[in-house]
Protein backbone atom coordinates (compact mmCIF):
# COMPACT_ATOMS: atom_id res chain seq x y z
CA UNK A 1 0.00 0.00 0.00
CA UNK A 2 1.47 3.59 -0.73
CA UNK A 3 2.74 5.23 2.12
CA UNK A 4 0.56 7.08 4.14
CA UNK A 5 -2.20 4.87 3.61
CA UNK A 6 -2.20 2.67 6.35
CA UNK A 7 0.01 4.51 9.10
CA UNK A 8 -2.38 6.58 10.31
CA UNK A 9 -4.77 4.26 12.41
CA UNK A 10 -6.04 1.25 11.58
CA UNK A 11 -9.96 2.35 10.66
CA UNK A 12 -8.02 4.63 7.71
CA UNK A 13 -5.45 1.32 6.36
CA UNK A 14 -8.73 -0.72 6.19
CA UNK A 15 -10.91 2.21 4.00
CA UNK A 16 -7.89 2.62 2.10
CA UNK A 17 -6.98 -0.84 1.20
CA UNK A 18 -10.96 -1.50 0.28
CA UNK A 19 -10.82 1.00 -2.06
CA UNK A 20 -7.37 -0.27 -3.76
CA UNK A 21 -8.93 -3.84 -3.51
CA UNK A 22 -12.24 -2.48 -5.77
CA UNK A 23 -10.45 0.16 -7.77
CA UNK A 24 -7.38 -2.16 -9.24
CA UNK A 25 -8.15 -5.38 -8.95
CA UNK A 26 -5.40 -6.44 -7.17
CA UNK A 27 -5.72 -9.43 -5.21
CA UNK A 28 -3.55 -8.49 -2.00
CA UNK A 29 -2.10 -5.45 -0.02
CA UNK A 30 1.59 -5.34 0.84
CA UNK A 31 2.14 -3.51 4.10
CA UNK A 32 6.07 -2.53 5.44
CA UNK A 33 6.60 -3.29 8.98
CA UNK A 34 6.23 -5.65 11.90
CA UNK A 35 5.14 -5.24 15.72
CA UNK A 36 4.09 -1.49 14.89
CA UNK A 37 1.39 -2.34 12.10
CA UNK A 38 0.57 -5.94 13.86
CA UNK A 39 -3.29 -4.29 14.21
CA UNK A 40 -3.65 -2.72 10.73
CA UNK A 41 -2.45 -6.28 9.70
CA UNK A 42 -4.96 -8.00 12.03
CA UNK A 43 -7.68 -5.78 10.84
CA UNK A 44 -6.84 -6.36 6.64
CA UNK A 45 -7.33 -10.24 7.47
CA UNK A 46 -10.09 -10.41 9.47
CA UNK A 47 -11.85 -8.05 6.80
CA UNK A 48 -10.75 -10.70 3.98
CA UNK A 49 -7.84 -8.91 2.53
CA UNK A 50 -4.78 -10.99 1.58
CA UNK A 51 -1.99 -9.51 3.29
CA UNK A 52 1.55 -9.47 2.07
CA UNK A 53 4.31 -8.41 4.74
CA UNK A 54 7.61 -6.44 4.32
CA UNK A 55 10.64 -6.51 6.89
CA UNK A 56 14.35 -5.51 6.32
CA UNK A 57 14.66 -2.59 4.19
CA UNK A 58 11.28 -1.17 3.95
CA UNK A 59 11.57 1.49 1.25
CA UNK A 60 8.59 3.50 2.83
CA UNK A 61 10.58 4.43 5.76
CA UNK A 62 13.94 4.83 4.37
CA UNK A 63 14.46 8.35 6.32
CA UNK A 64 14.13 6.93 9.46
CA UNK A 65 17.20 4.58 8.55
CA UNK A 66 19.29 7.10 6.78
CA UNK A 67 20.06 4.98 3.69
CA UNK A 68 19.40 1.78 1.82
CA UNK A 69 22.13 -0.42 3.75
CA UNK A 70 21.47 -3.66 4.74
CA UNK A 71 19.51 -3.89 7.79
CA UNK A 72 19.39 -6.62 10.59
CA UNK A 73 23.26 -6.94 10.38
CA UNK A 74 23.52 -6.80 14.21
CA UNK A 75 21.84 -9.33 16.49
CA UNK A 76 19.31 -6.71 18.15
CA UNK A 77 17.73 -5.96 15.12
CA UNK A 78 17.76 -9.60 13.52
CA UNK A 79 16.28 -10.50 16.80
CA UNK A 80 13.52 -8.07 15.73
CA UNK A 81 13.05 -8.56 12.59
CA UNK A 82 12.41 -12.30 12.88
CA UNK A 83 10.29 -11.78 16.00
CA UNK A 84 8.06 -9.23 13.36
CA UNK A 85 8.04 -12.43 10.96
CA UNK A 86 7.06 -14.54 13.49
CA UNK A 87 4.19 -12.00 14.54
CA UNK A 88 3.01 -11.21 10.96
CA UNK A 89 2.72 -15.12 10.35
CA UNK A 90 0.76 -15.45 13.19
CA UNK A 91 -1.44 -12.92 12.52
CA UNK A 92 -1.95 -14.64 8.63
CA UNK A 93 0.28 -12.93 5.91
CA UNK A 94 0.26 -15.46 3.52
CA UNK A 95 4.23 -13.85 2.65
CA UNK A 96 6.70 -12.21 3.97
CA UNK A 97 8.86 -9.90 1.42
CA UNK A 98 12.38 -10.12 2.97
CA UNK A 99 14.61 -6.84 1.52
CA UNK A 100 18.14 -6.17 1.65
CA UNK A 101 18.88 -8.39 4.76
CA UNK A 102 22.01 -10.90 5.07
CA UNK A 103 20.93 -14.32 3.62
CA UNK A 104 21.62 -16.40 6.99
CA UNK A 105 19.05 -14.25 8.76
CA UNK A 106 16.75 -14.89 5.83
CA UNK A 107 17.43 -18.50 5.92
CA UNK A 108 16.17 -18.29 9.73
CA UNK A 109 12.91 -16.61 9.13
CA UNK A 110 11.97 -18.66 6.52
CA UNK A 111 12.59 -21.67 8.61
CA UNK A 112 10.56 -19.95 11.82
CA UNK A 113 7.67 -19.41 9.25
CA UNK A 114 4.98 -21.29 8.16
CA UNK A 115 3.98 -18.49 5.13
CA UNK A 116 5.89 -18.03 1.81
CA UNK A 117 9.05 -15.46 2.14
CA UNK A 118 9.94 -13.69 -1.14
CA UNK A 119 13.69 -12.29 -0.70
CA UNK A 120 15.22 -9.21 -2.79
CA UNK A 121 18.40 -9.51 -1.65
CA UNK A 122 18.10 -11.48 1.12
CA UNK A 123 19.93 -14.84 -0.67
CA UNK A 124 18.83 -17.91 -1.60
CA UNK A 125 17.50 -19.61 1.11
CA UNK A 126 14.01 -17.48 0.90
CA UNK A 127 10.52 -19.66 -0.80
CA UNK A 128 11.10 -17.11 -3.94
CA UNK A 129 12.46 -14.29 -5.46
CA UNK A 130 11.40 -10.78 -6.38
CA UNK A 131 13.64 -8.22 -8.48
CA UNK A 132 11.84 -5.18 -10.25
CA UNK A 133 11.37 -5.65 -13.94
CA UNK A 134 12.93 -2.28 -14.69
CA UNK A 135 16.16 -2.73 -13.23
CA UNK A 136 16.57 -6.57 -14.07
CA UNK A 137 16.20 -5.62 -17.61
CA UNK A 138 18.50 -2.64 -17.09
CA UNK A 139 16.29 0.07 -18.23
CA UNK A 140 18.19 3.13 -16.33
CA UNK A 141 21.66 2.94 -15.51
CA UNK A 142 21.09 4.84 -11.91
CA UNK A 143 20.73 1.90 -9.78
CA UNK A 144 22.43 -0.86 -9.38
CA UNK A 145 22.76 -2.41 -6.05
CA UNK A 146 24.78 -5.50 -5.32
CA UNK A 147 21.88 -7.86 -5.23
CA UNK A 148 20.51 -6.72 -8.82
CA UNK A 149 21.97 -9.63 -11.58
CA UNK A 150 20.70 -7.35 -14.80
CA UNK A 151 19.00 -9.72 -17.23
CA UNK A 152 19.12 -7.04 -20.48
CA UNK A 153 20.76 -4.13 -21.19
CA UNK A 154 17.41 -2.03 -22.12
CA UNK A 155 18.48 1.29 -21.41
CA UNK A 156 21.07 1.53 -24.44
CA UNK A 157 18.23 0.28 -26.93
CA UNK A 158 15.30 2.56 -25.54
CA UNK A 159 18.11 5.83 -25.69
CA UNK A 160 19.04 4.63 -29.52
CA UNK A 161 15.37 4.25 -30.47
CA UNK A 162 14.74 7.66 -28.74
CA UNK A 163 17.48 9.83 -30.58
CA UNK A 164 16.42 7.91 -33.55
CA UNK A 165 12.74 9.03 -32.97
CA UNK A 166 13.74 13.04 -32.59
CA UNK A 167 16.10 12.72 -35.37
CA UNK A 168 13.46 11.23 -37.98
CA UNK A 169 11.65 13.99 -36.79
CA UNK A 170 14.04 16.94 -36.71
CA UNK A 171 14.49 15.88 -40.38
CA UNK A 172 10.77 15.17 -41.21
CA UNK A 173 11.55 12.03 -42.15
CA UNK A 174 8.57 11.33 -39.47
CA UNK A 175 5.84 10.59 -40.29
CA UNK A 176 6.69 9.21 -44.00
CA UNK A 177 3.32 9.55 -46.48
CA UNK A 178 2.79 5.81 -45.69
CA UNK A 179 2.32 6.90 -41.99
CA UNK A 180 0.14 9.48 -42.46
CA UNK A 181 -3.81 9.51 -43.35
Amino acid sequence: MPFGSYQISREEALRNAVRIMKETGVDAVKVEGGADILDTVKALIAAGIPVCGHLGLTPQSIHKFGGYGVRAKDKAEADRLLADAQALDVAGCFAIVLEKVPAELAAKVTEAVSCATIGIGAGCQTDGQVLVSTDMLGMTNAFRPRFLRLYASLSTIICDAINRYSEDVKQSAFPSEEESY
